[in-house]
């Protein structure tokens, strides 16, 4: 049989070199960043660093609106008005409540995904009569519940450019 004490030993010794083990991974992880005084066999690879990581959250998806991308002038969009557009290849509409101000829309009604049109300062659906606010894109009139989706836009000079 085993004597306890030795158990105790052996407890206490692989615990110690557990944390001696981690404890030289640490300095060594530390040591990878200081510059090498003189060669090792064992050559040690430092982990990548944080800006290595392309960044979460923040990149677009390959169908998303690059970040800057022209749609139209300031200028053809009349104040209090809207006008259709395509943004990316999809149908979108734009107005312009107040003078200088632009928000964009998907075209797309959230009834049965007809193409809705620009109606000055309202867009409407051809196939079931809904209309959406064109300054906000809630639903003024249905059979469509949910309100247009928003796409964030910015004027950049006298252009009206996708932000995402």
């Amino acid at each position: 049989m085993t004597d306890p004490t030795d158990l105790t030993r052996r407890t206490i010794l692989t615990l110690g070199s557990a944390g001696a083990v981690g404890g030289a991974l640490a300095l060594a992880g530390c040591a990878a960043d200081a510059p090498a005084e003189t060669s090792s066999p064992t050559a040690t690879t430092p982990a990548p660093s944080v800006t290595d990581e392309p960044p979460t959250g923040e990149t677009a998806a390959p169908d998303a609106a690059p970040v800057g991308e022209d749609i139209a002038a300031l200028a053809d969009v009349p104040v209090g008005g809207s006008i259709d557009a395509t943004i990316n290849g999809e149908p979108a509409l734009i107005a312009q409540p107040t003078a200088g101000q632009v928000v964009a829309f998907s075209a797309v009604c959230t009834h049965q995904q007809c193409v809705v049109a620009a109606a000055g300062n309202e867009f409407d659906c051809p196939c079931h009569g809904s209309k959406f606010d064109a300054a906000t894109g809630d639903v003024i009139n249905g059979p469509a519940l949910k309100p247009l989706s928003a796409i964030p836009v910015a004027v950049s000079g006298d252009r009206i450019v996708a932000t995402s």
